[in-house]
């Protein structure tokens, strides 16, 4: 058997096709696998390190900032589907996995006129353009949030989940708390590998506010802002007589040490994220990246907010003083958190990535 798997631009498009491959390559050890990315996006940097054969197009996403920018790159589509026809042909592939990004939509769409069955994961709550414009073509589109189905037209649509990292499914996150020597209230807060501004200038208060308080904090603030955020926090207070329990880091390689130990969580909303959250039973404030294609993260978090798993800031409205009301309104309030990390566990599934390759693989 062989299987195209194509996806980029973000870690969110492609770590979900690697999950699929790991396990694909499980179930199928004789199968043949091809990663089809773009020389400049990310997976060019991510994909080669797992082993998989990895090709590309010449395709970029279409720039909104002006016309001729955008018919820069309609111009270029034409091309890069007939270097996709190509890729298609010889290499024969039974199947196309495509996990959105703008390379997915040549590769997928060739698809559709050849001999593979295609199938298309989504990601948010709100699908992206690519898959919005592929789902009518497709023999299956799988789905990481019931909200998205409202957008898509599709013969068959599944939901599925999201498939997260062996790590998470494995944290016991009760034992977890409980082994916890003095357990006190526990706020993570973290905005990705490269931090997030608006949070990390949030709480530089939330930690001057909480410094004579009984809390941990573990505020993880990406490499870009940690020696920043270090020297800005030490002209706010004298660090060594905090206290409150404070970790400052630049990174966490096992930030699921964190997520298993946090009480309330801080941080974006990412569809990895969210769901590694629901996996966990997590509560958490969200705080969506404004510049999200299709703003997909505001809705991923309104999704949750709704099933009242989690409360939101909209980035424009974050500051110190909003956040500390919100970590405030929720920390002596156990109960309400109960409830929320339960509507959370409500919305996770921890059988997304068998559920996904089951579908991939009907009918093989």
């Amino acid at each position: 058997m062989k299987i195209i798997l194509t996806g980029g631009g973000t870690g969110g498009h492609i770590y979900p096709a690697l999950a699929i491959a790991s396990e694909l390559k499980q179930r199928i050890p004789s199968a043949e696998l091809l990663y089809v990315g773009t020389q400049k996006g990310l997976e060019s940097k991510i994909v080669p390190q797992s082993g998989i054969p990895f090709k590309t197009i010449d395709i970029s996403g279409i720039d909104r900032s002006s016309m001729i920018k955008a018919s820069k790159s309609m111009i270029r589509f034409p091309f890069s589907f007939f270097q996709a026809r190509d890729i298609i042909r010889d290499f024969k592939p039974n199947i196309i996995v495509g996990t959105g990004g703008y390379v997915s939509f040549p590769i997928v769409l060739a698809g559709t006129f050849m001999n593979a069955r295609t199938v298309i994961h989504e990601q948010n709550a709100i699908p992206g353009l690519a898959n919005r414009s592929l789902a009518r073509r497709v023999d299956s589109v799988l789905l990481t949030f019931e909200e998205a189905r409202k957008y898509v037209e599709a013969k068959n649509i599944k939901l599925t989940g999201l498939p997260v990292r062996r790590e998470i499914l494995a944290l016991d996150r009760k034992k977890s708390i409980s082994e916890t020597r003095e357990k006190k209230f526990t706020l993570l807060a973290f905005g990705g590998s490269l931090g997030a501004t608006s949070i990390n200038r949030a709480m530089l208060e939330i930690v001057e506010r909480y410094r004579n308080d009984d809390i941990r904090i573990i505020w993880i603030t990406g490499q870009a802002g940690y020696e920043d955020m270090k020297e800005a926090l030490s002209k706010k207070i004298d660090i060594e007589t905090l206290k409150c329990s404070l970790e400052i880091k630049p990174y966490m390689y096992n930030i699921e040490e964190a997520l298993a130990v946090a009480d309330l969580a801080v941080c974006r909303a990412g569809a990895s994220t969210v769901c590694e959250l629901e996996l966990l039973g997590l509560p958490a404030i969200l705080i969506p990246y404004p510049y999200a294609a299709d703003n997909h993260q505001e809705k991923n978090a309104r999704a949750l907010v709704d099933k009242h798993a989690a409360e939101m800031v909209i980035d424009e409205f974050l500051d110190g003083d909003t956040l500390y009301k919100k970590v405030e309104g929720l920390r002596n309030k156990r109960q309400k958190l109960a409830e929320m990390g339960q509507n959370m566990l409500n919305e996770a599934r921890p059988n997304a990535l068998k559920d996904i390759v089951d579908e991939i693989l009907t009918g093989t």
